[in-house]
């Protein structure tokens, strides 16, 4: 088995590779501009090209299997610095590759949207039944690009998967993320400062997303599907790492709208099931803190990175 994996130099997309090369026979290929470093293991199955996935054009995608697609500019307000070319990354890059491989005859296409393409909803249950309602250019993006990889169906196993906020380590951090951030900030600062508070977030470890992935190119289950296992408010998620992390809590006032809880019981009945928590994610953060192995470095905060670095 080939599998591609575009943004595999990214916080999901390392530790996806590490599992594709530990736990599997697959000749793994990582396209990435690796912005933000490459983190990747040496191994002999690995192939690493340096490529912005707008340049897909010039990409034999032949060879391959499988292609997960992890490439994007990810999250709302990295994409406010720059709308013009998070479409083309997001969507026009996304059309131009499924377009592809289905032409070159890849047979498994799996797409990382995003489970805020709901936008702010009061249902007690989100599920992927519910009309999606976008808030935010991000979303938008996420929503039009699954779109165009389903329209791709009948020429290829087409899956997508919309995560809830992920949380945990990867050697190419992300300290922007609710749990990883209240945690550093537990950590560091010894406060943690809450924004509201009310707003409801879906979570998931990105192991359990990893595996997931690996479930997914196994079984080539198609379809859509939400993968996030514990909705929790933002107060709640401080006060979990506070229980573990002793630090004070400190709650202000904000102006962030997005709140939702994702339901996963349709990924539940492939016979999926997650085996971490966002309490095992915190401690595994402090503990990598603790022993020198984690610390605040300006690469794991996003959009500070590319801000100083022109990128987009």
């Amino acid at each position: 088995m080939r599998v591609l994996v575009t943004g595999g130099c990214g916080y999901v997309g390392t530790r996806l590779v590490e599992a594709l090369l530990a736990r599997t026979d697959a000749a793994v290929t990582v396209i990435d501009t690796a912005w933000f470093g490459n983190f990747l293991p040496a191994d002999p199955r690995l192939t690493f090209a340096p490529l912005d996935v707008r340049g897909i054009d010039t990409f034999d995608l032949a060879p391959f299997d499988t292609i997960v697609h992890l490439a994007n500019i990810a999250n709302d307000p990295a994409v406010e610095l720059n709308p013009y070319a998070s479409w083309e990354v997001n969507v026009l890059a996304t059309m131009r590759l499924a377009d592809k491989a289905a032409r070159q005859g890849v047979t498994q296409f799996i797409y990382a949207s995003s489970g805020s393409v709901y936008g702010v909803r009061h249902e007690p249950d989100v599920t992927e039944d519910l009309d999606l309602v976008p808030i935010s250019e991000y979303n938008k993006t996420k929503m039009v690009a699954e779109r165009v990889v389903l329209s791709y169906g009948d020429a290829m196993v087409t899956t997508i998967v919309r995560p809830a906020t992920v949380c945990g380590l990867s050697p190419r951090m992300r300290l922007d993320l609710t749990v990883n951030l209240l945690t550093m900030h537990a950590l560091s600062r010894g406060r943690i400062t809450v924004f509201g508070g009310t707003q409801v977030r879906p979570n998931i470890h990105i192991d359990d997303l990893v595996d997931l992935y690996l479930f997914l190119i196994e079984r080539r289950v198609g379809g859509v599907f939400n993968a996030g296992f514990e909705n929790l408010t933002v107060r709640e998620i401080a006060d979990l790492v506070a229980g573990q992390v002793p630090a004070e809590v400190v709650v202000t006032a904000s102006d962030d709208p997005r709140s939702y809880r994702l339901s996963s019981k349709r990924l539940l009945e492939t016979g999926f099931r997650p085996t971490r928590t966002v309490a095992t994610a915190v401690g595994e953060l402090a503990a990598a803190y603790r022993a020198g192995a984690l610390a605040d470095d300006p690469r794991w905060h996003t959009v500070k990175w590319m801000k100083e670095h022109n990128l987009g």
